[in-house]
């Protein structure tokens, strides 16, 4: 197809518009009632024929928020989470396909940055700097709260440590506290040795921020690769802290995610600034009301031109479909709303 049919269309009306005159010059109104129908009849004719020349059908186009080939960058925190929605999702739309990558947040942040990707998800907005960086170029950087996630702190089956109050976490990322002794006086365990996913990882940088540390860490934090190694460390050693997102075990219809949650022990967390001797796990409703101290939000953040396949992907996974996808997993959906229900014995 030489023209498209967009271009065709406007040539007709154009030739339409020069050839009006030739309508009006006619006096007898029956004639030009009938030379306009006929000159009209025309049009259409010439219209249906520059679709035939095209095969007979509108050319779908490259991408819609549907249909099309896109690459997408996540935290590998949330790996489980966006694996499962992408599969969802293309399932539903085959014509749509998604690759989900995964990294650390710094890296992801950088990609976003660079033009790498349009959308990534993350659970760090992009800073004042960065988004009037982004708008000097016209790009509009556009942020959708997706879900609500936990940072949860484990230990090996062996530690009898299993509830840990909120000021003693504190006290350990600031260095205060290097031994379960300290924690627990009847404790047969050394030194504890933290063990956290990347140097560039959302997760330790959620608690540097939390706990107003501008430094390095103390000498007993110790960086892995990722979520899965860290559980593995843990569960190798009787001395280990591990710091972990919650969706990687939170999933208990998922096999792989039930396997990683038996390896280790969770522990419950005090709330700050209460002695009433309540303790929290990362579960679902903990979660949500924020009794679990450690809590954050995920985003996806976009930085498309127009409706393409990426808006459509954030779109659905905003709506119920891909919100029932964050409640199945085990985290907090950020759109959808949510029914406690406590059951008593």
């Amino acid at each position: 197809m030489t023209m498209s049919i967009v271009r065709y269309y406007q040539k007709i009306i154009s030739f339409a518009n020069q050839n009006q005159l030739f309508i009006h010059n006619f006096q007898v109104g029956r004639n030009k009632k009938y030379i306009q129908n006929t000159f009209y009849g025309v049009l259409i004719t010439c219209f249906l024929l520059s679709l035939s020349s095209c095969g007979g059908s509108f050319q779908a186009p490259a991408e819609s928020p549907t249909r099309g080939n896109i690459t997408i960058t996540s935290d590998e925190s949330f790996q489980p989470l966006i694996d499962a929605e992408v599969f969802s999702f293309t399932h539903l739309y085959t014509n749509a396909a998604i690759k989900a990558q995964y990294k650390p947040e710094y890296d992801v942040i950088n990609d976003f940055m660079n033009d790498s990707v349009k959308v990534i998800v993350t659970s760090k907005k992009l800073s004042d700097d960065q988004i009037e960086y982004l708008r000097e170029g016209l790009v509009i950087a556009r942020t959708v709260t997706f879900a609500y996630d936990a940072l949860a702190l484990v230990v090996n089956k062996a530690n009898k440590d299993t509830l840990l109050k909120y000021e003693d976490i504190r006290d350990i990322f600031l260095g205060k506290k290097k031994t379960w002794k300290e924690l627990d006086s009847g404790s047969d365990l050394g030194d504890i040795r933290v063990i956290f996913d990347n140097t560039k990882s959302a997760n330790v940088r959620y608690f540097k921020e939390l706990f107003e540390i501008e430094g390095s860490l103390p000498d007993n934090f110790f960086a892995v690769n990722n979520n899965e190694e860290v559980i593995s460390f843990v569960e190798r050693n009787h001395d280990a802290l591990g710091i972990i997102s919650v969706n990687w075990i939170s999933d208990q219809d998922d096999p792989k995610a039930r396997n990683l949650a038996e390896q280790i022990t969770i522990t419950g967390i005090s709330r700050p600034f209460f002695n009433d001797n309540s303790y929290y796990r990362p579960d679902q409703g903990w979660i949500y009301d924020r009794s679990y101290p450690f809590v954050r939000e995920v985003y996806f953040i976009s930085r498309e031109t127009f409706t393409g396949l990426g808006s459509g992907f954030i779109q659905w996974a905003t709506a119920e479909q891909g919100q029932r996808i964050v409640l199945k997993s085990g985290l907090v959906p950020a759109t959808m709303p949510v029914r406690l229900v406590q059951i008593r014995n």
